[in-house]
């Protein structure tokens, strides 16, 4: 069906003449292009203030070289709400190795550099030149894992709160629907966002201790924390601990940190949306389309959005996850709770799909961050929370997990039988360690059955056990449980399925020996990969804590310190170890006979290069 500019957010001063509008409560600047589709975070907060009646102009990817730029809707009412984009910029636009990426997939046609680096700090440089005083929220992944005293890769330090770096008023961390709409209130009844306190979800500063909250968990100050010395970073972990221990809505606490002569302060955070919130917020009025100005080609003569057909269509079913890997950052941002949608709402999305001209029959997705967690990981959580010094799965699954895939088959069952429907794709992650868990194997039947597009990519992540206990990720020997009854299912199915793993090399505590390890398992099987992940230290995560400062924080020595752990630095030993786990490309034979002298391994040099 066709669209025209006024079925989008308004993206120009012509857009809101043409609506009729004089002035508009919020901008929100967006380090990404404009795709209308649910799973893009700058149309649904545009979407959700619209619905409860706010004006919003969106100024997506705006030239930050000038000012002007940021004047295209005025000066607003209420004030600006700024966002880095679906990614941290500077993992947007650089690689784990610190190189600039050729092309962003949020960007039209996919050109890269029309995002800066640290988005936030320098949007609200030129919003700051263009009306002084003006009220400025800033929410997002860049916010939300950068709210308090963090390692940054691309300076090697720990630099404070973005909330100061970036001169901002206030910031949003996790999911904002539910602050969002309360910050709106709060701005509309004239309270200055700099004065806002109280709101769930929120980080916000002040330099008068008797504004601290009298029951507030003070962490280790920045000036503790951001040294290059044992000590800080002893403090650091120690600071990390505490905000993972918080991070629960229901049992965490309010944090305090003291940054020179000001305090940081972090709200709990929000509570989980009810499945009739997260409905009605995903079925909003989108029209799942890139904005029309996009249909002209960019500087590589290519049209739209690239990131777009990752999701045009796949259902998102869920959100949080109870799997704890070290590396994620899921645990800060979404949390362990597992928010999901009705049958009947993602039932009437997918029926929209079908009508889509482009719609061949198949759905990519019904998922989340993990496409399997439909339901909190025990009964406890609802009234408790998600167990501050416990992982529901991890290397040892809690007891109390409850694995149960009923309700998510019977939710498949319905999308296949749909009008239309040829296929329904599990793209998102599977959590194979739950899934084995499961003495019911209806699922695992039906998901080889009818739910893969001819493999089934699964994350085991590394074979050495040591490393996937830092990592905080099942055992070796399960995974290979896993990928044995896989490998029956299809047998006794008639069908023709791989299994595509991916591994994670330079994790904390993984060496050569381990990654060795990785390289004589891949041999063995026959299976090596096209592609293998560099560990990526970004804010928010325990590996990252553990890459900065050594230690690991989870687990304390006999001694009462934390546990030292092994950090592959610099990018030379880091290419070894990618080679080993590549070792059958000719381009890295002369890496791979480095590594294995190196790890006085020499007698390997024959058996993993042997033609």
């Amino acid at each position: 069906m066709p669209v025209s500019n006024k079925d989008f957010v308004p993206v120009c001063a012509q857009d809101l003449a043409d609506r009729g509008i004089s002035e508009v409560d919020f901008v929100f600047v967006s380090g990404d292009g404009y795709v209308d589709h649910a799973s893009f975070g700058a149309a649904l907060l545009c979407r959700l203030l619209e619905s409860k009646g706010y004006t919003v102009g969106l100024l997506a990817q705006p030239d930050w070289h000038d000012p002007e730029a940021f004047k295209e809707f005025g000066r607003p009412k209420l004030g600006f709400l700024v966002s880095a984009g679906a990614m941290d910029s500077m993992v947007s636009n650089y690689t784990a190795n610190n190189k600039p990426r050729s092309q962003d997939v949020y960007a039209h046609g996919g050109v890269a550099g029309h995002r800066p680096d640290r988005a936030l700090i320098t949007y609200i440089s030129k919003i700051r030149q263009a009306y002084k005083g003006v009220n400025v929220v800033i929410g997002g992944i860049e916010a939300s894992l950068r709210r308090t005293s963090h390692y940054d890769l691309w300076s090697n330090t720990i630099r404070r709160s973005i909330l100061l770096d970036s001169k901002a008023d206030l910031l949003m961390y996790g999911m904002g629907e539910k602050s969002i709409i309360e910050i709106a209130g709060l701005l509309k009844q004239g309270i200055p966002a700099r004065q806002i306190r109280g709101v769930r979800g929120t980080v916000w500063y002040t330099n008068k201790k008797e504004e601290l909250p009298s029951d507030a968990l003070i962490l280790p100050s920045y000036n503790e924390v951001c040294k290059n010395t044992d000590e800080s970073k002893y403090r650091f972990a120690e600071s990390y601990l505490i905000q993972e221990q918080n991070t629960d809505a229901i049992n965490g606490h309010v944090l305090v940190e003291p940054v020179d002569d000001r305090f940081i302060v972090q709200e709990k955070a929000s509570l989980p949306l009810t499945t009739e919130e997260f409905d009605e917020v995903y079925e909003l009025p989108f029209t799942r389309r890139w904005h029309p100005m996009y249909d002209v080609p960019a500087e590589n003569g290519k049209t739209g959005i690239p990131a777009l057909s990752e999701v045009k269509f796949s259902l998102v079913s869920s959100r949080g996850c109870f799997g704890c890997c070290s590396f994620c950052a899921i645990t800060f941002h979404q949390g362990r709770r597992i928010q999901s949608r009705s049958h009947e709402s993602l039932l009437r999305e997918a029926e929209k799909i079908t009508h889509d001209p482009e719609f061949k029959g198949y759905i990519h997705d019904v998922g989340g961050p993990t496409a399997n967690f439909r339901h909190d990981a025990c009964k406890y959580q609802k009234e408790r929370g998600a167990c501050p010094n416990k992982d529901c799965l991890g290397t040892e699954p809690c007891k109390n997990v409850e694995v149960d895939h009923t309700e998510y088959v019977e939710l498949l069952r319905k999308l296949r039988n749909l009008k239309g429907v040829k296929k329904v794709f599990i793209r998102s992650g599977i959590r194979f360690d739950y899934l084995m868990m499961d003495k019911d194997k209806t699922f695992f039947k039906e998901l080889v059955e009818h739910h893969i597009s001819g493999q089934l990519k699964v994350a085991p992540e590394h074979v050495n056990n040591n490393v996937l206990r830092y990592m905080r990720k099942s055992n070796h020997e399960l995974y290979e449980k896993f990928a044995e009854e896989y490998a029956e299912w299809n047998r006794r199915l008639g069908l023709k399925q791989y299994l595509v793993p991916y591994y994670i090399c330079a994790h904390p505590g993984a060496g050569l020996k381990e990654a060795i390890d990785v390289a004589l398992y891949l041999k063995k099987t026959g299976f090596v990969p096209d592609q293998v992940q560099d560990f990526y230290p970004t804010p928010g995560s325990l590996s990252t804590c553990m890459y900065w400062t050594g230690l690991n924080p989870r687990h304390k020595m006999p001694d009462g310190k934390f546990e030292k752990v092994y950090v592959a630095r610099g990018g030379h030993e880091r290419r070894l170890q990618r080679a080993l786990l590549q070792f059958n490309r000719h381009e890295n034979a002369a890496l791979v006979k480095e590594a294995l002298t190196a790890a006085g391994r020499r007698d390997l040099i024959g058996v993993l290069l042997k033609k």
